[in-house]
């Protein structure tokens, strides 16, 4: 008892120090990132249980492995930057130089300023309701539950709603990565060996189980970060390859429209968003840091890395497009030259960084189904029911891509729905429902204003998917 008394005394003096700082003042701003201040916020105390001490649920987090700063910046990039950037210069064709660059940057702002929405409504929900981490579903479904009386007895369906998109999501998106994979790797062998490797691509689906399946059996976040890390190595090394020859003998700015048209800009938006966005992986990462305090305000882990990809989406979209003006294909690395070794190696480079960033995108949805899976079972079946599980999820999406080679345009279309829906309305509706007592207008203007992008997002890349599915089939 004594022990415990001491214990309480020392969180009770750290919890004195922490109100006692001034949160960092905001310039005013609707979109003020500034006020999603970590510590600002949870220093607030318990308004809604007074008799209470404050609970404080990053001190209450216990972590096995938890990631570093490094570790969760390996992963917010990775999460986003993947096979979508090659596709960028194809946006900005469809948006021209100067709309796209500005576009890009206010879609690339909105985006980020929804997953600092989504991870602050998990940090305050998580100190309202005393629980120590909160994920995508569980955010969802507390801010139901402490929001507006006419929104709570939805509380149930909005966390099983948001786990449902996130399954859908992920469990398309690992599928079409092995289709990139396996098309990727078939292009270049097929070049150098044209007789003795020009299979049917199913069969190069089929032989991308055995790299997919070691990965996918590390249950800890910690131990994928290398692999993370080295995915984004492998990228930046292909991007740099891709500039060198995107910056060779470059047009001048005026042989490039500055607009499009009209008709045009609902591909572009479905691009953008869809390749941006990484939301179901931020919750996780948060969750899972040493310091999680580090993860939001300025600079912040979140800050940082949404910075570096917005700007290289931007950079790739806008020379490549300005390299290879109305002859951009889908892909980028289609307009390199393919008789040189150097453009075949980037081939190579990115299926080999997507082999190793489908762990990552695996992770989400498995814990999801692990999270409801497991109080089920009993304790001695719970890991070999997860491994089992886990091998037939990947020999379920190989199967899958390989029934269904020409996939692509079916899980453009379910991206473009979960990706505006997930990214963007789901955060501001949480947010909006989290500080229903206390926001001022303000801020559910904003959010409606976010809703009715993310609606404008939903329609465009629906009507982007369709006309993409039309012409394949």
């Amino acid at each position: 008892m004594g022990a415990s008394a001491a214990k309480q005394q020392e969180k009770a003096a750290s919890y004195a120090v922490e109100t006692s700082k001034q949160p960092p003042k905001s310039n005013g701003s609707v979109f003020d990132m500034t006020a999603f201040s970590s510590t600002a916020k949870l220093a607030e105390g318990d308004p809604e249980k007074p008799g209470l001490p404050a609970y404080d649920p990053f001190q209450e987090r216990d972590v096995s492995h938890p990631n570093s700063d490094v570790g969760a910046l390996a992963h917010l990039l990775k999460s986003s930057l993947g096979s979508g950037i090659l596709a960028m210069p194809l946006a900005f064709r469809n948006a021209g130089l100067a709309f796209g660059m500005v576009a890009t940057l206010v879609v690339g702002y909105i985006c980020t300023y929804s997953v600092h929405m989504l991870v602050n409504c998990s940090q305050v929900l998580s100190q309202r309701v005393r629980q120590p981490s909160l994920t995508f579903a569980g955010t969802a479904g507390r801010a139901f539950e402490t929001g507006p009386p006419a929104l709570r007895r939805y509380s149930r369906a909005a966390h099983n709603a948001v786990d449902v998109l996130l399954l859908a999501t992920y469990y398309s998106m690992v599928c079409v990565y092995i289709v990139f994979i396996a098309t990727s790797l078939r292009q270049v062998l097929v070049f150098y060996f044209p007789e003795d490797a020009n299979f049917d691509v199913r069969l190069y689906i089929v032989a991308t189980a055995p790299l997919l399946l070691p990965l996918c059996m590390i249950r800890q976040l910690k131990f994928l970060a290398p692999f993370s890390a080295v995915a984004n190595l492998l990228i930046c090394v292909s991007f740099a390859i891709t500039l060198y020859y995107i910056f060779t003998d470059l047009p001048p700015l005026s042989s490039r429209d500055s607009f499009s048209s009209i008709g045009q800009l609902p591909l572009f938006f479905s691009t953008v968003i869809f390749a941006v966005e990484g939301i179901g992986v931020v919750l996780p990462v948060e969750n899972s840091m040493r310091n999680p305090t580090h993860f939001l305000g300025c600079p912040g882990v979140l800050n940082i890395a949404m910075g570096i990809v917005i700007g290289l989406y931007a950079v790739i979209g806008f020379f490549g497009y300005l390299k290879y003006g109305d002859e951009t294909e889908g892909s980028i690395t289609l307009n390199l030259p393919s008789a040189e070794p150097l453009a075949q190696a980037v081939k190579v480079l990115i299926a080999v960084a997507t082999i190793f960033s489908y762990g990552l995108q695996f992770y989400v949805p498995t814990e999801i189904v692990m999270r409801r899976m497991k109080p089920r079972l009993p304790h001695a079946w719970a890991n070999p029911a997860e491994f089992g599980y886990r091998f037939l999820t990947v020999m379920l999406t190989v199967a899958v891509a390989a029934a269904v080679p020409d996939l692509g345009p079916i899980i453009t279309l379910v991206g473009a729905v979960f990706a505006s829906t997930l990214g963007l309305l789901c955060p501001a509706v949480i947010d909006s429902a989290t500080f229903w007592e206390t926001a001022r207008w303000w801020r559910h203007a904003r959010n409606a204003f976010v809703c009715v992008f993310s609606l404008f997002a939903l329609v465009t890349g629906v009507y982007a998917s369709l006309l993409d599915i039309i012409d394949t089939y």
